[in-house]
């Protein structure tokens, strides 16, 4: 676990610290199209914040290599050179549509290479679990298709909530997080060497994003564009695909005692099918809607708009920062209840916290205006904004000077109101093509 820990750190600071000169080469390269008025930032900010993602994904995977115990992971698997391959080939792409914005169908002709060319080299889905039947192994065809498939969709779904400052980042780490203890238990618990490049790819990628979200949380001094999505994305599917089809459940010695224990038992195997679906649920489910809602209208399901989930919870009165926090919830609440059931799945209690949870999440999602006000003895430890005082101050005023501190506390900002059907900067499809960007 150090060593992990080890790794996540380097990765998270070297993505850190190179995102400040990535920002400065942006704008000079021109990579930062001018502001307009259907955007959601309100200040022009450069793209290419890719850049310091990959370099963290190399440094990454460069110290893991030389470390004890995950050198073991370059030694008794091609995995990893497999994800730097794909890696690189869809990081350039996605850094020259940023620059240049290039035709959509050559991006995603890009994205199926990407995930080709890990194929050729070993990261495939081998086989998969059925429930009620058992080990399904696959042909090669079978293989290479479904892994083509994984890769694509998830790439797309993460692109499609790069919409808000932090959203995908943050997202993306919350899966990665959940993943990397789903793999790791199976490594660690089991002793299953299989998992172990599943449980690096998790903990780089947590590390990626972690380095990147201080400069992209609102407001973003840098957005990570396509080359950034379109990588985490690739990264996220590289290790759902590793657990998938490599595990193999057999492995386990799952099969004991009576018929209703091992069907509680074979959780752990039949969760890899779940895992990957849950930790894009909700990009997936943006997806999904994103495309019935553009055919519905007679547009080209790869044309961008601004009606994605999170544009709807600015629409209903959600400021940025709170919209952002939302998705966070639901997205950290579905992947880890997928996890605590696959660690119990015969847990009352798991079901009944998922049920009460979301309750919780359902309020909040329904009070827009509401902001909570800290008690006076902890006025002193939370932000302006939360303090009593300050917002009676505030109200006494009428828009005077206390109107001024809030705005500059973040809850006096005017909120624009998020038309449907415009493309936008940083909520375009990973296939997609931005309309009137430089």
């Amino acid at each position: 676990m150090r060593e992990y820990l080890l790794t996540l750190c380097i990765t998270a600071a070297v993505t850190y610290l190179l995102t400040g000169p990535v920002r400065k080469f942006a704008i000079v390269a021109g990579a930062m199209p001018e502001i307009r008025a259907r955007d959601v930032h309100r200040e022009p900010t450069p793209r290419l914040g890719g850049i310091a993602m990959f370099f963290g994904l190399c440094a990454g995977l460069l110290v893991a290599d030389h470390l004890t115990n995950l050198s073991e992971v370059f030694e008794k698997s091609n995995e990893p050179r497999a994800l730097l391959s794909g890696a690189a080939l869809i990081w350039l792409i996605g850094v020259l549509d940023d620059k240049f914005e290039i035709d959509a169908l050559i991006k995603l002709g890009g994205q199926m290479i990407a995930a080709g060319v890990m194929v050729v080299q070993g990261l495939t889905i081998l086989w998969i679990p059925v429930p009620g039947v058992g080990t399904v192994a696959l042909t090669q065809w079978q293989g290479t298709l479904l892994t083509v498939a994984l890769v694509v969709i998830t790439i797309n779904a993460v692109n499609f909530v790069d919409g808000l400052d932090g959203l995908a980042a943050g997202m993306v780490c919350i899966a990665a997080a959940a993943f990397f203890m789903y793999a790791y238990r199976i490594w660690y618990s089991y002793g299953i060497e299989a998992a172990a490049p599943a449980s690096l790819f998790a903990v780089i990628l947590m590390g990626m994003c972690l380095g990147f979200l201080p400069h992209n949380m609102h407001p973003a001094r840098i957005f990570m564009g396509d080359s950034g999505s379109m990588l985490i994305g690739l990264v996220l599917a590289a290790g759902a695909i590793s657990v998938t089809g490599q595990v193999d459940p057999d492995l386990m010695n799952l099969f004991s005692g009576s018929e209703r224990n091992s069907v509680h038992q074979m959780v752990p195997v039949y969760i890899p099918l779940v895992m990957p679906l849950t930790i894009i649920a909700i990009p997936a489910a943006d997806l999904i809607l994103a495309i019935v809602r553009r055919t519905w209208r007679g547009q080209s399901p790869f044309a961008a708009d601004r009606g994605h989930l999170h544009h709807r919870l600015l629409e209903i009165g959600h400021s940025h920062s709170r919209a952002v926090l939302i998705m966070y919830f639901f997205s950290a609440l579905i992947a880890f209840g997928a996890l605590a059931y696959s660690v119990n799945a015969a847990s009352m209690w798991i079901v009944l916290s998922v049920v009460f949870l979301s309750a919780i999440g359902l309020v909040l999602l329904l009070l827009p205006r509401f902001t909570p006000r800290a008690p006076r003895w902890a006025e002193g430890l939370v932000p302006p904004r939360y303090r009593r005082r300050r917002a009676a101050a505030a109200a006494a005023d009428e828009g005077g000077a206390g109107a001024g501190d809030a705005a500059a506390d973040g809850e006096g900002e005017e909120r624009v109101p998020v038309t449907v059907g415009v493309s936008g900067v940083n909520g375009a499809t990973a296939v997609g093509h931005r309309t009137g960007t430089r």
